[in-house]
């Protein structure tokens, strides 16, 4: 293993990856949230390959060595070396040099014969991360022929492939999903694997948060269940961007107990970081208000000019359409520039084909790219070294985004520039001219709740159809494990018998649990006359990108929508070039179907029930492309989407607005701030992320009669977090009166009450009349609460 890290151009580690390293071999869960590009996949890869080696427990006493083995011969001397301690003055250390004495960590199972070895799985939030790993680690393992088998198992993985890897690779790269859904179920099938694993890598785990990070948690904790089934207890090495307390977040998503390394003693190369403001058009929008040139249009000719000046760049953007389009723009320009340069600028984004994603992501770690325009998919952790450039096509949502993926560029060590190019929006314009809130804030927290009983109910279903479930259990599941059982077994999903809990239904009880939420079939985009299937869009997003009239671009090139077939789930496109791109338009409306519990707060009252959250695409906007200019709205007759869940909300009277001073002018921004600050605020009292949850306000509501604020739970059925809103209303609504009134900001910013996920841009937003509102609503003690 030594030699192959060195064979790599690795002399010395640096100070983070040794103790990384230590503390794997010495059978610690580890997370290491150090910078980009500061060698996190070595500081785990050389843990988990030396276990593969050794063909034995690296950590693991005389009485887990195979057969006819002592101690000595079950490998740890190369894997010790492997790590190094002594540290140098620049810290580095050697990559020879010897850890200490490691602790011997017996496994739940005892002593057990391994036929392959040791195996570590690895796990990653995307498709095209466990791609670009599964190279990494082919290249670095290359020196020492087939003793590393790494292999990726996931959704495009063909089929004749997946029996191999099952049976004799022994570095298996996939993700949750798979996890779930595949090797789970079926983990009678993996035993061999799964009774020798001795690693498990979580990489990007950052992004593992709210609902989804809680989903992954119960899956780990699955996987934990099964291995301990087969004598197997592996250690958990975890990878993520630099986030507040990362250890904590690392041991709510495993389950166990996590060292964090943080410090990060790697050389940076200088980075400048740009504010980018587009400039006025000519062009007059809605009641007149000039028209801002729009980040999309700018990005792309940013890229334009730096790939003109060989400058190798990545223009992070927010959607799919996004990324096509400044591709789409920048080829244009540079083809009037040099004919050779088009062929090197291209999109990367959710929805293409797999082979598609894969010539892409060779044709960037090759260096044949100049530059591109992608979807987040790049900004987690895929090697795209020799970078000297990133744009970041409007504030991603989370500080922590912004430095992962300003972190793109420079990886090898040299100056970069990241430019952050702000949308026509308040909350950009306030960052663009508030650069404090961007470089002086502490990044954000990783917040998911492995508790929450809407998560942990379908996964207990799956656990008992893979093995049946008993008290014991709760230790892993957590405290609310019983109950739910017992819920369950009420509901007739799970049957006791004795002591354990089975699944007796005839369907798979993986399907009960959607970790990611998709809601649906995938929408497939097929050419009309050639039946060429182009890729796919999510069912949720199916109406806003490929409605009739859509403009659908797809790898540089455009195409229209001709049909949408929402019951086959096809969408039929042509081939066209219009000048124009295309933007849907839609409603939300709130119904409130059942009210479980009502409590008067003065002559106000406060309410928590089931609702159900009606959105629908109405219409479509013509945009030209670079300017944005309106160029006509076309009407469509899409069915409504409906989302029936569980929410809190608030009236308050005309006597209260009054009271107030809020008049009718100013009623819906004040609602609309009120709004945005609650949702913001709720995850200090609810645990979950502002992603999870939405919000309606109305000055007017049919159901109510009053103006009515509403937080509702985005996931179908509930999350639990509008539950735990309306029993700590009190707290949650004053804390964001007390955050909206100590902003020291004029008007409203994103430290108070604009929302980086608002479907209105931001507007009406009335901070004054927020404060007043609230303060108001906030009078009497509530009673009942």
């Amino acid at each position: 293993m030594i030699d192959a890290v060195r064979e790599s151009g690795v002399e010395r580690l640096w100070e983070h990856q040794a103790r990384v390293a230590e503390h794997a071999l010495s059978g610690e869960s580890v997370i290491i949230a150090t910078g980009t590009a500061s060698g996190k996949s070595l500081s785990y890869l050389i843990p988990t390959l030396s276990a593969l080696l050794a063909g034995t427990d690296p950590v693991a006493g005389a009485g887990e060595a195979g057969e006819g083995e002592d101690e000595e011969s079950a490998g740890n001397g190369a894997a010790s070396e492997a790590a190094g301690t002594a540290a140098g003055k620049d810290g580095a250390r050697d990559v020879g040099s010897r850890p200490p004495k490691q602790r011997a960590r017996s496994s739940a199972g005892g002593p057990q014969r391994h036929r392959r070895g040791g195996t570590a799985l690895y796990l990653a939030p995307t498709k095209a991360l466990a791609a670009d790993q599964c190279r990494a680690v082919t290249e670095l393992a290359a020196p020492l022929g087939t003793a590393i088998r790494p292999a990726v198992y996931d959704g495009d993985t063909p089929f004749e492939e997946r029996e191999w890897v099952r049976l004799f690779s022994n570095y298996v790269l996939t993700n949750p999903d798979m996890l779930h859904r595949g090797i789970l179920p079926a983990h009678a099938r993996w035993a061999s694997f799964l009774r020798s694993l001795r690693y498990v890598v979580i990489d990007e785990c950052h992004t593992y948060r709210g609902v989804f990070g809680s989903h992954v948690a119960q899956v780990i904790r699955r996987l934990r269940r099964i291995c301990a089934r087969y004598g197997s207890e592996p250690v958990f090495l975890l990878a993520s961007a630099t986030s507040a307390r990362p250890g904590e977040s690392a041991a709510r998503l495993t389950g166990v107990p996590v060292t964090e390394v943080t410090e990060d003693a790697s050389p940076r190369g200088e980075l400048v970081f740009a504010l980018w403001e587009p400039p006025l058009t000519e062009f007059e929008g809605e009641r007149g208000a000039p028209v801002r040139r729009t980040a999309t249009a700018e990005a792309a000719e940013l890229l334009t000019d730096l790939a003109v000046r060989s400058v190798r760049t990545v223009a992070f953007v927010r959607s799919r359409r996004g990324a096509e389009l400044i591709s789409l723009i920048a080829k244009d320009r540079l083809g009037a520039v040099d004919r050779r340069l088009p062929d090197r600028i291209a999109a990367y984004r959710g929805g293409y084909l797999p082979e598609e994603r894969r010539a892409l992501e060779q044709r960037l770690h090759s260096g044949d790219l100049l530059g591109l325009s992608a979807t987040n998919a790049l900004e987690l952790g895929v090697d795209v070294s020799g970078l000297d450039a990133v744009l970041i096509t409007g504030y991603p949502g989370t500080r922590a985004s912004v430095w992962q993926q300003a972190g793109r560029a420079g990886r090898s060590g040299e100056g970069a520039l990241a430019v952050l190019v702000a949308r026509d929006d308040p909350l950009d314009t306030y960052l663009v001219h508030h650069p404090e809130s961007l470089f002086r804030a502490p990044v954000e927290s990783t917040v998911l709740d492995p508790d929450n009983p809407y998560v942990l109910a379908p996964h207990l279903c799956a656990a008992a159809a893979e093995i049946p479930l008993t008290e014991a259990d709760a230790e892993l599941f957590g405290p609310g494990c019983p109950d739910l059982l017992r819920q369950l077994e009420g509901r007739k999903l799970l049957r006791r018998r004795g002591g354990s809990w089975f699944w007796t239904r005839k369907e798979r009880a993986a399907d009960l649990a959607d970790i990611r939420g998709s809601g649906g079939t995938p929408v497939q985009i097929v050419e009309d006359g050639t039946g060429r299937l182009l890729g796919t869009v999510d069912a949720a997003s199916a109406h806003t990108n490929v409605h009739e009239g859509a403009v659908h671009l797809h790898q540089g090139r455009t195409y229209v929508v001709k049909h949408l077939d929402l019951e086959d789930s096809v969408a039929l496109v042509e081939e066209a070039s219009p000048p124009w791109t295309t933007m849907a338009r839609d409603t939300t409306s709130v119904s409130v179907l059942e009210t479980e519990a009502e409590v008067p707060w003065g002559e106000a009252r406060l309410c928590y029930g089931t609702v159900e959250v009606t959105n629908q695409v109405v219409s479509y906007l013509r945009r030209r492309l670079v300017t944005g200019e309106v160029m006509g709205e076309t009407k469509l007759d899409l069915p409504p989407r409906t989302l029936r869940t569980r929410a809190v909300w608030w009236t308050v009277t005309e006597d209260q607005l009054d009271a107030a001073r809020i008049g009718p002018e100013i009623l819906p921004g004040a609602l609309h701030a009120a709004e945005h600050a609650a949702i913001g605020l709720l995850p200090l009292f609810a645990t979950c992320d502002r992603w999870d949850i939405g919000g309606v306000s109305i000055p007017l509501h049919p159901d109510t009669l009053l103006p009515t604020v509403f937080v509702y739970d985005g996931q179908p059925g509930g999350a639990g977090f509008a539950e735990r809103a309306f029993h700590t209303a009190r707290e949650w609504l004053t804390a964001t009166r007390d955050a909206i009134a100590a902003c020291e900001c004029e008007a409203g910013c994103p430290s108070c009450i604009q929302s980086p996920k608002c479907g209105n841009g931001n507007d009406p937003l009335h901070k004054r009349g927020a404060v007043r509102l609230l303060a108001e609503l906030l009078k009497p003690p509530p009673s009942g609460t």
